[in-house]
């Protein structure tokens, strides 16, 4: 099962940094707007990403414990890891729309010397 969770594991990293990397380009280069998955796959393409990354990682985890776990108990806790990543990343974006960021400014000192 290490072999297992170690694919998952890089896949999911690999997925997470094209995510990031996609995200950027994104952003940044208009004409590669439709390249931005937070506007393409949105909630769900982000859970299933977090839910390869926390399958994985709860999996190795589990294998390399100090406690003697048999392989059907490390599977239920790798389950259990990828799932909580997965709820956790859909439960981060609450907000109904990104914040749009306001100028601040800075407040007179009130010192007017003219």
């Amino acid at each position: 099962m290490v072999k297992v969770y170690a694919i998952v594991l890089a896949s999911g990293v690999l997925l997470l940094v094209a995510w990031i990397f996609a995200t950027y380009l994104g952003g940044t280069v208009a004409e590669w707007k439709r390249f931005d998955p937070e506007e393409r796959l949105r909630k769900p393409g982000r859970r299933i990403v977090a839910g390869l990354v926390g399958f994985g990682l709860a999996g190795m985890s589990a294998e390399f414990s100090p406690f003697d776990l048999s392989w059907p108990i490390g599977l239920v806790l790798a389950v259990v890891g990828g799932s909580a990543m997965a709820w956790y990343a859909g439960w981060v974006d609450r907000a109904p729309s990104r914040p749009v960021a306001e100028p601040r400014t800075v407040p007179s000192s009130g010192t007017d010397q003219s």
